[in-house]
């Protein structure tokens, strides 16, 4: 395969973009910051660019796409679940962004090395943050929330907590950027500072606290990881060191949330997700359909929202794994944490086995992750770019052993 040049790597910057929902942000109630035909065009030609590399390269893609059957089974599992969906043809609609997010994402995985996917990813969310600082400042009005949260950057994209979640990602790809010379390394530290006031700035508490618990658990992999067979020993103590921890912080959770400034409840979470349960039981195997439990057409949202309180609808569940099982049944929702925990696995073997920089970002994606949507729903709602990485880290890591 050819070494990419600028201009595909542009590409991959703008699609990474365009899946962070920047360009389709909102300045107000019904109309976007760039007119819905432009964003048309931007996703449809994303997924033509992607799918016709793919074909020219095609005998090396097809190595790494039948590296992971099983990834292929839950991806026909979620398109295919328009035929149980109450209201198919919206399922049906709204399943193109599987195609589009699964076409671009094994494109970037078979296309270019980890090293490049990882500067890539930390140069387009550098961007994400200059610009967002560009609006925040220029023009505060689209920026900045207003009443809903006085004065928290949300920059270029639609929410504060979406804002943050992605200055997170950039962090992480910064922090493990590799660097050859004086101008990597300078580059480096003023993008993990420049990302981390953005964090601050945004006031989201969940993306702050994820960004510090990411990287201790990373720091405390790297200190104690060894080359021999003790290494086993080091993770068995580093697995029950943070499954201390978690009964810990599970077990005072009420207590640690209030000092957060947060109710017991998580915001009405944990009595939407009790109702939300209890829906999925109806149809416990394959589920409602993508998207489909929370449709306005369907009365779904109104019933489980009525829960937290009068009126209010949901728009997701607030958890990412339990909006899988909303969407393709505790079927697909097994399948997908396979998936999950071998890539996991995966990403643990890699950021042992060598020390480049670039070969903890899987690991250091897949928990973050994991954590960001315990109380956000980042996984398969819409078109979006946790999907699309995760994607990419999944066969990115087949791609080392093929």
């Amino acid at each position: 395969m050819k070494k990419v040049g600028c201009l595909e790597k542009c590409f991959v910057i703008l699609a990474l973009t365009f899946f962070s929902g920047a360009i389709g942000v909102q300045i107000s109630l019904g109309v976007a910051l760039i007119p819905s035909s432009i964003q048309t065009i931007i996703r449809y030609s994303i997924f033509l660019i992607s799918f016709i590399i793919i074909y020219l390269h095609r005998k090396k893609y097809l190595r790494i796409v039948y590296s992971d059957r099983l990834f292929w089974v839950f991806t026909v599992i979620v398109f295919m679940s328009f035929l149980w969906s109450e209201i198919p043809t919206e399922t049906l609609k709204d399943n193109r962004d599987v195609l589009y997010m699964t076409a671009f994402g094994l494109y970037f995985a078979a296309r270019f090395s980890l090293k490049e996917q990882v500067k890539l990813i930390a140069n387009t969310f550098f961007i994400g943050a200059l610009l967002s600082t560009i609006y925040a400042l220029a023009i505060p009005s689209i920026g900045i929330h207003g009443l809903d949260h006085p004065g928290a950057w949300k920059g270029i994209y639609d929410y504060k907590n979406t804002f943050g979640s992605m200055m997170v990602i950039g962090s992480l790809a910064f922090l493990f950027l590799p660097i050859s010379t004086s101008v990597d390394r300078l580059y480096k530290w003023i993008g993990i500072s420049f990302l981390f006031v953005m964090i601050l700035l945004c006031t989201s508490k969940s993306s702050l606290v994820i960004y510090f618990l990411t990287i201790s658990i990373l720091a405390f992999y790297r200190k104690f990881r060894w080359r021999g067979k003790i290494s086993v020993v080091f993770l068995d103590i580093g697995i029950m060191f943070l499954s201390c921890v978690g009964t810990l912080v599970i077990s005072q959770w009420v207590t640690l949330l209030t000092g957060l400034g947060k109710d017991p409840t998580l915001t009405g979470r944990t009595i939407l997700w009790n109702s939300a349960l209890l829906k999925l039981l109806s149809k416990p195997i394959l589920g409602f359909g993508r998207s489909a439990f929370w449709s306005t057409q369907l009365s779904y949202g109104h019933e489980v929202g009525a829960a937290v309180g009068a009126g209010f609808v949901a728009p997701h569940a607030h958890n990412g794994f339990l909006d899988v099982a909303l969407d393709v049944g505790f079927v697909g929702a097994v399948i997908f944490l396979i998936i999950y925990f071998r890539a996991f696995f995966r990403a643990l073997k890699l950021a042992y086995a060598t020390k480049k920089p670039e070969a903890m970002f899987p690991m250091a994606f897949i928990i973050f992750l994991a954590m960001n949507n315990m109380t956000e729903s980042y996984m398969l709602r819409l078109a979006n770019v946790y999907w699309v990485l995760f994607i990419t880290t999944n066969f990115s890591l087949f791609k080392r052993d093929t």
